[in-house]
């Protein structure tokens, strides 16, 4: 071997940066065990069941010959290659696809496994239906119970309005005890404990809100010719029957 001469284009023009020869090995061991592996690959005897397969493909794909007795005897008949059978033509023009089962599962399996995947979507869907049920019912229990609420709170201020409407017109009439005692707005006392044993305030108490504002209207109407939602007293009561719209507030809307 001759020395190499260190002066020359050759050795000049060679790339020395660090580094770049690890990179080259590591590219030469890559394509070395690239190389290796398609080599096994060629080189690797094939199972019974992948010769099984290229050798049924390779059937499948070639067309029925003259040596197939089956063929022949269409041909006597008057068959002609790629002509749909029958006598009218109007049968099958390619042969039924073969279905080969290459799972140990026996005759069924994949139907029953299709069948329980279908039960459990549908299980699904009908859960989810039924969660969408269960939302909108309890949506509307909400809203019922919230406009039950608002009525509720909307009767109570209403009677409110009424027992103090009904204390003031009493004592314009120097009444000075009401008619019953949940007429008048309750003063506020100390000291609650002898009104609750109270007979009057036992009954007054069995009264539902709407119950009572039924009641304090119709005394209002009677006594002093008062409606609480026209805010008017009237003359008499033929001026409050022939002006007054009714004796609720939705007869007033």
């Amino acid at each position: 071997d001759e020395e190499e001469d260190y002066m020359s284009d050759l050795f000049l023009k060679q790339d020395v940066r660090p580094g770049l020869p690890m990179v080259r090995r590591v590219k030469e061991a890559i394509q070395k065990e690239e190389k290796q592996k398609e080599a096994n690959e060629k080189n690797r005897q094939k199972s019974i069941k992948e010769e099984e397969k290229e050798r049924r493909d390779l059937v499948l794909k070639s067309a029925l010959g003259n040596e197939n007795k089956g063929f022949a005897l269409l041909q006597k008949m008057g068959y002609k290659s790629g002509q749909a059978l029958g006598k009218s033509g109007e049968g099958i023009v390619e042969p039924i696809p073969l279905n080969i089962k290459t799972g140990l599962s026996g005759l069924g399996h994949e139907e029953l496994k299709k069948r329980k995947a279908e039960e459990k979507l549908e299980n699904y869907r009908q859960k989810l239906h039924m969660k969408k049920q269960a939302n909108e019912q309890a949506a509307d229990q909400f809203r019922i119970r919230f406009k039950t609420k608002q009525e509720e709170r909307k009767m109570e201020g209403d009677l409110r309005k009424s027992q103090r409407a009904c204390q003031q017109l009493d004592m314009q009439k120097d009444i000075d005890v009401p008619k019953e005692t949940w007429f008048w707005i309750e003063p506020e006392e100390e000291d609650k404990k002898d009104e609750e044993d109270k007979e009057d305030e036992c009954t007054s108490s069995d009264l539902s809100v709407s119950e009572k504002l039924h009641i304090l209207t119709a005394y209002l109407r009677e006594e002093h010719f008062y409606c609480i939602w026209c805010g008017t007293t009237y003359e008499d009561s033929e001026d409050l029957s022939s002006n007054c719209p009714g004796d609720s507030a939705a007869d007033h809307d």
